[in-house]
């Protein structure tokens, strides 16, 4: 059975609005180096499903056809289907609709999922029993890494980053009913919180909270091995042409590395890597107001205005 700690076990996918399918597909698979595992077409849009070479689950990233761009839903990975009774009882206890679907029900690889809105009015999904495909290396002796990767190649997705108008509300809510721990914030001068970090793998965050339009998406993470492979991506995306927001630095939050950059539809993404272990009785570090600059880009010590206003 499992505990509080570790019934949820990571991000398990997002779902992304494209108006451009084709275009958005082969950025992702040609430039960014995903793999594309199916397609179908769900409620008339189109979709393409994607994973990261070393994932062995169906799918981390879909993109449906759409006239607007941003995020659809995320989707956390659950350790064993009982947990989903788990949570449908703790959340339907609380007041949240809560609505369940049968494994396959939603798409191709899926496993049986319940989905339930954030106060922040973002769809989140929880599942248990995504099929499993493999990561491109044989389970007996395998190499490091496959041979004939093609671009960027980031081995897995790392974390999302969202926007709500109510960031204490949505942390609440992904805190108590979600059994997610905060690691980081960013207290303004009043005490209200500008910014959390939320994990359930051990990570720095698996999911981070900024004050914004409910329903915005920030951005969502692949994870890179080291600093050497964020900096030969920025070379890549560069080479390319895909519009970087953010060069290689690093935060002073999560003490990650990284940088930042846009998708064809506008929809930012980040490479990541270093942060720390979080034990299950790590306290939170709180940032304060005059220094956000320092905690968002450590080496800079501020943040550029596009930062907190561009999202989709």
């Amino acid at each position: 059975m499992a505990t509080t700690s570790d019934r949820i076990i990571r991000l398990q996918h997002v779902e992304v609005r494209v108006p451009d399918l084709e275009l958005a597909t082969a950025y992702y698979t040609e430039v960014l180096g995903l793999v594309e595992t199916a397609r179908d077409e769900r409620d008339g849009a189109p979709r393409v499903f994607l994973k990261c070479w070393d994932e062995r689950e169906h799918h981390s990233v879909i993109l449906r056809e759409a006239p607007t761009y941003g995020l659809d839903h995320m989707s956390f990975k659950l350790n064993e289907a009982s947990d989903l009774d788990h949570f449908t009882t703790k959340l339907e206890a609380a007041g949240v609709p809560v609505k369940r679907f049968a494994a396959r029900e939603l798409g191709p690889g899926w496993g049986e999922a319940i989905r339930f809105e954030a106060p922040s009015g973002h769809l989140v999904e929880l599942t248990h029993g995504t099929e499993r495909i493999g990561n491109m290396l044989p389970k007996t002796n395998p190499p490091p890494r496959p041979q004939d990767l093609i671009g960027i190649a980031p081995p897995r997705l790392d974390h999302l980053f969202v926007m709500a108008e109510d960031v204490e509300a949505f942390t609440a809510f992904f805190c108590e009913l979600l059994e997610f721990r905060l690691t980081e914030q960013i207290l303004a001068n009043d005490g209200h919180q500008l910014a959390t970090f939320l994990e359930h793998s051990h990570t720095p965050h698996d999911i981070a909270v900024i004050t914004g339009p409910n329903g915005a998406l920030h951005h969502f993470a692949f994870w890179m091995d080291d600093w050497n492979g964020i900096r030969e991506a920025a070379d890549a995306l560069a080479y390319h042409g895909v519009p970087i927001d953010v060069a290689p630095t690093r935060h002073g939050v999560t003490r990650g590395y990284t940088t930042y950059f846009f998708d064809p539809a506008g929809n930012r993404n980040e490479l990541f890597t270093g942060g720390y272990w979080v034990d299950p009785d790590f306290e939170p570090i709180t940032w304060t107001e005059e220094e956000m600059g320092r905690a968002i880009f450590y080496y800079h010590r501020q943040v550029n205005e596009r930062f907190f206003t561009v999202h989709s």
